[in-house]
């Protein structure tokens, strides 16, 4: 309905997060930090990068199922940055992975014919994620792990740089003003349709950016970046049966290159069978 509704998609999602962090974690400002501030400005310039260069894609009016599959392709960023960054040594199950990924992001990309400006948003979004998940890992093992402070600094301190696209944002605010009403029974007053999809994303948005919040708490870079890949993909099939997105046998085949190449980087095929062998092992023991 409006492709260039990026950047207000984005101001509302964080300014949500940072009054409700501000009101339930910070305690109206009286809880101070446990991670220097200094360290979340590196963490939050990371962050808001990466979600301009997503938010432009779109002004390019890029497929949304080719967004998915190139941004599913975060394993491979996030292993050049282990390489490069925290000297990681890889099985060559993993540099399989990575060129099956490859594969299927150029085959996709490929088919859907989007022009150069396109691709480098979306390559310079993808490795600047990649390298915040590292950075994060870095900072939860030096300071511990705060997750909610970490989601409401991260939302907070972006604030005044939306200032840049003001008038981008009012001038959406106003199309999706403009848009149809839709009634809502139960208060008994209506809203621009387009109003109570921005709601909605909003609302599921901060569910699911403070799930992977407190995940990254818990688990790896790689494990938070495959759990996101395999929702990605869930994303991938709603998006193209729903929307009735065009998707080619050629589409059908890079997408498979990439999610099998997923799976097998993260080896969880193999753990699988462990597991189930291990089970079996017991059972036949006791």
């Amino acid at each position: 309905d409006d492709p260039g509704s990026g950047n207000l998609i984005t101001f509302s999602q964080f300014i949500f997060i940072a009054l409700e962090g501000f009101i339930f974690t910070s305690k109206f400002g009286t809880q101070k930090p446990r991670i220097g501030l200094w360290d979340y400005g590196i963490l939050v310039s990371m962050f808001f990068i990466a979600n301009l260069c997503n938010n432009y894609a779109f002004n390019f009016n890029i497929p949304m199922p080719l967004h998915m599959i190139f941004r599913a392709g975060s394993l491979i960023a996030n292993m050049i940055m282990g390489i490069v960054i925290l000297k990681k040594k890889y099985a060559f199950s993993k540099y399989l992975s990575v060129f099956m990924i490859s594969a299927g992001i150029v085959i996709c990309t490929f088919v859907s014919g989007q022009d150069v400006v396109r691709i480098v948003l979306l390559t310079v979004a993808l490795f600047v994620s990649a390298r915040m998940g590292i950075y994060q890992e870095v900072l939860y093992a030096k300071y511990g792990k705060h997750p909610r402070e970490a989601l409401f600094y991260t939302h907070l301190l972006p604030l005044p740089g939306f200032l840049i696209w003001y008038q981008s944002i009012v001038e959406h605010a106003g199309f999706l003003a403009q848009s149809e009403p839709f009634a809502i029974p139960i208060l008994g007053f209506g809203l621009p349709k387009l109003y109570i999809y921005l709601i909605c994303n909003v609302l599921t948005q901060y569910i699911c950016i403070n799930s992977v919040y407190v995940l990254t708490t818990e688990c790896s870079s790689l494990t938070v970046t495959l759990v996101v890949t395999l929702r990605k993909f869930v994303s991938l099939l709603f998006s193209i049966i729903y929307f009735k997105n065009d998707f080619t046998l050629l589409h059908w085949t890079g997408t498979l290159l990439v999610f099998v190449g997923t799976l097998i980087f993260t080896e969880i095929v193999s753990k699988i069978i462990n597991s189930i062998r291990e089970s079996s092992k017991n059972s036949l023991y006791s």
